[in-house]
């Protein structure tokens, strides 16, 4: 944390976000150049962090000569919002991160090093991402829908498993409703991330999974995989035929998980109006909307005071949800 790149003044930030953030600067105290910094708790290559890049490309020039992606990769997430709480609360410092670290997370885990309610301000959504859940070769070709998959895995209950992303994110949650919803045996396997998931999914080693729906996409067209239901209130232009949980009857079922940027809670209105300015300037932008549809998401911008809504309601929603499943951590 001692490298002079990543350590911003006031006069830093000031400087740096340029006629975006003018007039918000105090007096010249910089010693050295700083960079802009969108924290992302996750791998590199991963989701967030192409979401973040995209953010970047489209912010040079416009927040600052370069805006650097720093990785705070660790718990799930929870290191880069701690970090983000830590932070000067002077604009230099933001955060990319999925929904579920202020919605979920809070239910899960005993013991955060963020409130979620109080230190991050929720500036924008930059996309929703909605989840599929989808069967592999172990599953029979004529499972076509969620109650085929019922009436399979009622037969078949030592063999009815789904994978997820992780132990308490939102596919495990969605995963537990739908085996509490239609009354079957299906035994959660976490993996660390998709990608361990996926490849046990094609290769019959487990006969189910719930993803972020575009985890699924670039694998569709080896017909190793079949998505049964979305968890949207509405289908996915991206799997078009495939339903909601809700046209199957399971009209609880509904997770929608949205990538959102944060400030510091100290951060001044001004500062937060104009990123979010600059969010709604890049979602404008054909590379970052282009680039979000190659991950299958749907852009989003939400002013700030309606996002942090959004994630109150949310927040609450998760709280039976995720006490009905029994899960939670010490982690």
């Amino acid at each position: 944390m001692n490298d002079p790149e990543r350590l911003l003044t006031r006069r830093d930030a000031g400087l740096l976000l340029g006629a975006a953030l003018a007039g918000l600067a105090g007096p010249l105290r910089a010693q050295t150049a700083a960079m802009p910094r969108i924290l992302v708790g996750f791998p590199a290559g991963g989701s967030t962090d192409v979401i973040a890049r995209r953010l970047s490309e489209a912010w040079r020039g416009r927040l600052a000569e370069a805006v650097l992606v720093e990785q705070r990769v660790g718990a799930g997430g929870r290191l880069a919002v701690a970090a983000l709480k830590d932070a000067p609360a002077d604009g230099g410092t933001m955060l990319l991160s999925p929904s579920s670290m202020f919605t979920i997370y809070p239910h899960v885990y005993r013991k955060l090093a963020y409130k979620a309610e109080s230190d991050a301000i929720a500036v924008s959504p930059i996309c929703n991402a909605t989840c599929g859940f989808g069967v592999g070769p172990m599953v029979p070709a004529s499972v076509k829908t969620l109650g085929d998959f019922v009436a399979w895995a009622k037969a078949h209950p030592e063999q009815s498993s789904y994978a997820s992303p992780a132990a308490g994110a939102m596919p495990h949650f969605l995963g537990d409703q739908f085996k509490r919803a239609a009354g079957i045996t299906l035994a959660h396997v976490p993996y660390r991330g998709a990608a361990p998931g996926l490849q046990d999914l094609m290769g019959g080693q487990i006969a189910s999974g719930c993803f972020i729906l575009g985890d699924f996409l670039p694998h569709l067209a080896s017909g190793r995989l079949r998505i049964l239901g979305v968890t949207d209130h509405e289908r996915s232009r991206f799997t078009p035929e495939v339903p909601t949980f809700a046209e199957q009857g399971f009209k609880a079922i509904v997770g929608l998980e949205s990538y959102g940027i944060f400030l510091p809670s100290r951060t001044p209105a001004a500062v937060v109006d104009k990123v979010f300015d600059l969010i709604r300037v890049a979602l404008r932008e054909k590379q970052v909307v282009d680039g979000l549809a190659k991950l299958g998401f749907e852009p989003l911008a939400m002013a700030p005071a309606d996002y942090a809504r959004r994630l109150a309601a949310e927040r609450g929603q998760w709280g039976p949800i995720v006490q009905a499943s029994g899960f939670s951590s010490d982690d």
